[in-house]
């Protein structure tokens, strides 16, 4: 091989080196400042207290989605005369279990909550019957497809008081508050967002919160115009009759 073919040769093997050096160090960084922004937001109620159960939706330009997405399928249970859990956050065309864990019969009416229930559509309306569960039987399951985003108002026409909520997000940024009200938010797409806090209680929604996201991790309070009732104690066996329904 002549002189000028040998230069020529590493000239290539240098810049080929330079390159996979290049997207080795700084291709990983940009996939993740894609996803680097962090958010806390806060819900308190009317009176300052902590709101757990609440659901914080956040919308945003970026077409990413998150490292978790929502889940396709959730279950919900009703037990000692309760929906367990009381909110369940899912994505569109998920596939909800409800199962009747107690020893008597449920009903289970599904229909839009708040302000919705009074709109001419109930894309996400539904209504089943499950058997009590026997002494030595398995429980009774059956499934219901959320195909349409919107909120879920859960209830039993056997037993008035049983409540329960299914969010089916627009969003695939959606978090259940914790105990202390907070939901965290860890890999979310920098730049223009807002945020949507949803709650049983709250009739009327919050107005939506503009906010920019970026590399400093960020803080929002919101708080909730009502207070709401506390949770009923659930139920013994004893208290009810088995026969009903």
């Amino acid at each position: 091989m002549k002189p000028n073919e040998l230069l020529s040769l590493a000239k290539f093997n240098k810049n080929a080196i330079q390159k996979i050096v290049f997207l080795a160090v700084f291709m990983p960084a940009t996939i993740t400042f894609c996803h680097a922004a962090s958010l806390t937001v806060n819900v308190t109620d009317k009176d300052g207290k902590a709101t757990p159960d609440a659901v914080v939706m956040i919308s945003t330009s970026s077409v990413s989605s998150p490292k978790n997405p929502l889940p396709k399928a959730a279950t919900i249970a009703q037990t000692n005369m309760q929906f367990l859990p009381a909110v369940t956050v899912v994505q569109p065309g998920s596939k909800i279990t409800f199962t009747n864990n107690d020893p008597w019969d449920h009903h289970v009416r599904g229909s839009a909550a708040g302000a919705a229930q009074f709109g001419k559509n109930d894309e996400n309306g539904f209504a089943l019957r499950l058997a009590g569960k026997s002494v030595f039987g398995a429980a009774k399951s059956s499934v219901v497809n959320m195909d349409k985003p919107g909120v879920v108002l859960l209830g039993c026409h056997i037993h008035g008081s049983m409540v329960g909520h299914v969010v089916v997000s627009d969003t695939p940024w959606a978090v259940k508050t914790d105990a202390n009200g907070n939901a965290v938010f860890a890999d979310l797409p920098d730049g223009a967002a807002t945020v949507k806090v949803w709650h049983a209680a709250q009739y009327i929604d919050l107005k939506p919160v503009p906010t920019t996201l970026g590399a400093t991790p960020g803080q929002i309070k919101m708080q909730l115009t009502v207070t709401p009732p506390p949770r009923r104690a659930p139920a013994k066996p004893s208290e009810y009759d088995k026969s009903v329904g």
